[in-house]
C-alpha cells in the first residue's frame, strides 16, 4: 500500500492545487482570488458551515477522492487546531493521479482554496472538534461534486 508522509502547508508548494489563505499577522487586506473560478453560468455561490469532530485513527487510510469539477472549493478555519489537505491533480483518464498525491499538515490559520477539478480527501481535523466556514459554486447537480473510490493508501500526520 502506498505511503505519503505530510509535510507542512505553504503555498508555493501548494500552487499547482490552489491558493493557501494565510490570516494577516498586520492591520490591511490581502485579496486570494487568483484560484477562485466558477465554470458554470448557471451555478450560484454558496456560503456553508462545516463542524467537524478530530480523528484520532493515525495514519489515515484513504479509499475515497472527490473533485468539484466545475467550481473551486475555499475552506475558512474559524476555528481549527490543525488539519490534513490531502490532493491530487487530474490525470489524462479523468481519475485522479494517484502518482502525484500530495499531503499538507495545516494550522488554524491557514485556509485553503482548490482549484476547479482537484481531488482531494474530506475534511479531516486533529486534536479537537473544528469549525470551517466554505465557499464554492453550485446548481444543485451531478456537477456539483465527483466521489471516486481509490486504491487505498496511507497518510502520515508528519
Amino acid at each position: 500500500m502506498q505511503t505519503i508522509k505530510s509535510k507542512p502547508l505553504n503555498a508555493k508548494d501548494f500552487a499547482p492545487f490552489g491558493d493557501v489563505i494565510e490570516m494577516p499577522t498586520a492591520a490591511g487586506r490581502t485579496y486570494f482570488q487568483d484560484s477562485l473560478a466558477n465554470l458554470r453560468p448557471q451555478a450560484s455561490v454558496s456560503l456553508s458551515t462545516i463542524f467537524k469532530e478530530p480523528t484520532n485513527d493515525l495514519p489515515i487510510e484513504v479509499k475515497l477522492l472527490e473533485r468539484h469539477e466545475f467550481s473551486s472549493q475555499s475552506f475558512l478555519p474559524a476555528h481549527v487546531k490543525s488539519w490534513l489537505i490531502v490532493v491530487a491533480p487530474h490525470a489524462k483518464d479523468g481519475k485522479p493521479d494517484l502518482n502525484l498525491i500530495q499531503a499538507f499538515l495545516a494550522n488554524g490559520d491557514q485556509g485553503v482554496t482548490y482549484k476547479p477539478n482537484t481531488w482531494h480527501h474530506g475534511l479531516t481535523v486533529f486534536e479537537e472538534p473544528a469549525k470551517f466556514n466554505v465557499l464554492m459554486w453550485r446548481d444543485n447537480t451531478s456537477g456539483d461534486e465527483e466521489f471516486v473510490p481509490v486504491a487505498p493508501f496511507v497518510v502520515h500526520k508528519f
